[in-house]
C-alpha cells in the first residue's frame, strides 16, 4: 500500500489511549490465521486467535477467490468467538515471489536549521519518487540509515541541526493484482484492511530483538508455498528477498515416496518428520495410510526422515546461496532466527546451522500478553507480528497528531482556518437566508460553523 503508518489512522487515535483492538491476519499457503490484540498503556494483550486451514493461495499467492474467503470467515469468525469482541478492521500480511526490494536514495533541505518530524516525512517521500513499474506498488521505505549534512550513520534524525538531510532506505514493492486480491477477499468478508503488511516484515517485529539488528542477523520464515529472507545490518533492513519453496514441497515429497494421500503424507511429517536422518533410531517405525483404498502399513521412521532431509538441505543450500550473493553472510553475526510452521521439524535448527555456518534459533513471538500459549509458536510469528505493526502505527498516529493538531493552531492565521471553512459553511448560510442583527449576519453563521 505504501502509506505512512499515521495515514490511515486518525480517526482511531481517542480510542487507542482507552484500549485499541487490533488485528493481525496473516493469509498463508496453507493456513489463515487471525490473532486478536488490545493496545493499552501497559502494551499488547493477546484476546483471541483463529486459525484455519486454506486451500486457496498457490505459493503465496490468491488462485481460489471462494476458498481463501471462506478460509478468512472461518479465522475471523474463530478469533471473534475467543476474543469476545467484533472484528471490522484488520492488518493483512503478503508475501510470495512478486515481493521485491530495492534501494533509493532521498534528500531534502532542512527547514529551520533543526530536522523536524516534517524533514523526515519530505526526504522519505522523496526516497519514494522513484519510477514502478505500472503493475507494482510500493508497499513499504524503510530507512537504512539517514545522514545530516556530512555525519551519516543517523537512525534518528529529529532535533539534529543542519542544512541538508539524506537518506537511504529499501522500498518494498508488490504485484498490485497480488495486493487488491488480498485486499478484495477480505473486503468480501465484511472487513476493512488498514494496511497490508510485508509478512516476514510482521514475523520480525515478534521475534526479532534490536540488538539482534544491530548486531546484523537474519529472519528466515518458511512458510507453506515460499521461503522469506529478510537482512538487518546496523540496525536496518538491507536486504529482502523469497524463494519460491517451501514446506508444502516437503510434504508433495513424503506423499511421493510413501505413496500416501497429501494430508496423511502433512500428518506424518508434523508428527513424525525429522530433517537428520542421523537423529533418528533405527529400530523407529511409523504406520503409513495407503491410498486408492490400500491398507496402511509399517515402514520405518528413517525412510521418512531419507525423504525430508534431501529438500530441507535444498531449501538451506538455496537460503545461503542467496544470502551469499548480497555479501552480507559474514556481516550476520546475531545469526539467523526461523519462523513458520515448517520448521517445526525436528532438527531443523541443527542442519540449518550446519549449512548456514551461523548460529540459528526457532524464532517465538515475544512483547505480548494475555493468551500467549496459543500463539507461542514460529507459526503465529507473522500473525502476531502484524498487532504489534499495528499497534506501532497507533503510537504513531497519536504521536503525530499530538505534534501536529498545536501546530496548525498557531502557525495558521485565522483568515487561513476562515476559508478553509467557508466553501461549505457558505452554502449552508445561504441556504438559511439573511439573518437580522449583528450576532444573526451571514459571517456570524460562518464564524460559528468553523468553531
Amino acid at each position: 500500500m505504501g502509506r505512512r503508518p499515521w495515514d490511515c489512522f486518525h480517526s482511531m487515535i481517542t480510542k487507542a489511549a482507552l484500549g485499541e483492538i487490533v488485528v493481525g491476519l496473516d493469509i498463508g499457503t496453507t493456513k489463515v490465521c487471525a490473532v486478536v490484540g488490545e493496545v493499552g498503556e501497559d502494551g499488547i494483550t493477546v484476546l483471541g486467535v483463529g486459525q484455519v486451514p486454506c486451500r486457496g493461495l498457490r505459493k503465496g499467492i490468491v488462485s481460489n477467490i471462494d476458498h481463501t474467503v471462506h478460509a478468512i470467515k472461518d479465522a475471523i469468525e474463530s478469533a471473534q468467538t475467543m476474543a469476545g469482541v467484533e472484528i471490522r478492521t484488520v492488518y493483512a500480511g503478503v508475501a510470495g515471489s512478486h515481493v521485491r526490494a530495492q534501494a533509493s536514495d532521498g534528500v531534502a533541505a532542512i527547514s529551520g536549521g533543526e530536522v523536524t518530524r516534517a524533514d523526515v516525512e519530505r526526504v522519505l517521500e522523496g526516497a519514494r519518487a522513484i519510477p514502478v513499474d505500472a503493475d507494482r506498488q510500493i508497499l513499504h521505505v524503510l530507512p537504512r540509515e539517514y545522514m545530516v549534512d556530512a555525519q551519516d550513520g543517523i537512525r534518528d534524525p529529529i532535533g539534529m541541526s543542519g542544512v541538508r538531510l539524506s537518506v537511504k532506505v529499501n522500498l518494498i514493492t508488490a504485484a498490485t493484482s497480488c495486493v487488491q486480491n488480498v485486499i478484495r477477499c477480505a473486503e468480501k468478508c465484511g472487513l476493512t484492511v488498514a494496511d497490508v503488511v510485508l509478512s516476514p516484515y510482521a514475523s520480525a517485529e515478534a521475534v526479532f530483538s534490536d540488538d539482534e539488528k544491530e548486531i546484523g542477523g537474519a529472519v528466515v520464515d518458511i512458510g507453506g508455498g515460499t521461503t522469506d529472507i529478510l537482512l538487518y545490518v546496523d540496525g536496518g533492513i538491507a536486504h529482502a528477498s523469497v524463494i519460491p519453496v517451501g514446506g508444502m514441497n516437503i510434504t508433495s515429497d513424503i506423499a511421493a515416496g510413501l505413496r500416501t494421500p497429501m494430508a496423511e503424507a502433512d500428518r506424518l511429517k508434523r508428527l513424525s518428520g525429522c530433517a537428520l536422518g542421523r537423529m533418528v533410531r533405527e529400530d523407529e517405525e511409523i504406520e503409513v495410510p495407503g491410498v486408492g483404498g490400500h491398507a496402511p502399513r509399517r515402514a520405518p521412521r528413517r525412510v521418512l526422515s531419507d525423504i525430508i532431509e534431501p529438500r530441507v538441505e535444498e531449501i538451506f543450500c538455496a537460503i545461503r546461496k542467496r544470502i551469499e550473493d548480497t555479501g552480507m553472510l559474514e556481516q550476520l553475526s546475531a545469526g539467523v532466527v526461523l519462523t513458520g510452521g515448517a520448521v517445526l521439524l525436528e532438527g531443523m535448527s541443527e542442519f540449518a546451522e550446519e549449512i548456514l555456518g551461523v548460529p540459528v534459533r526457532i524464532g517465538f513471538p515475544t512483547g505480548v500478553r494475555g493468551i500467549t500459549q496459543l500463539v507461542h509458536g514460529p507459526q503465529y510469528a507473522s500473525g502476531v507480528g502484524l498487532v504489534r505493526y499495528g499497534a506501532n502505527a497507533l503510537a504513531d498516529a497519536h504521536s503525530h497528531a499530538r505534534i501536529a493538531a498545536p501546530a496548525r493552531i498557531a502557525v495558521a492565521p485565522p483568515s487561513h482556518s476562515m476559508m478553509r471553512m467557508t466553501a461549505s459553511a457558505a452554502k449552508k448560510a445561504d441556504e438559511a437566508g439573511p439573518a437580522e442583527g449583528p450576532k444573526g449576519s451571514r459571517l456570524w453563521g460562518w464564524i460559528k460553523q468553523a468553531f
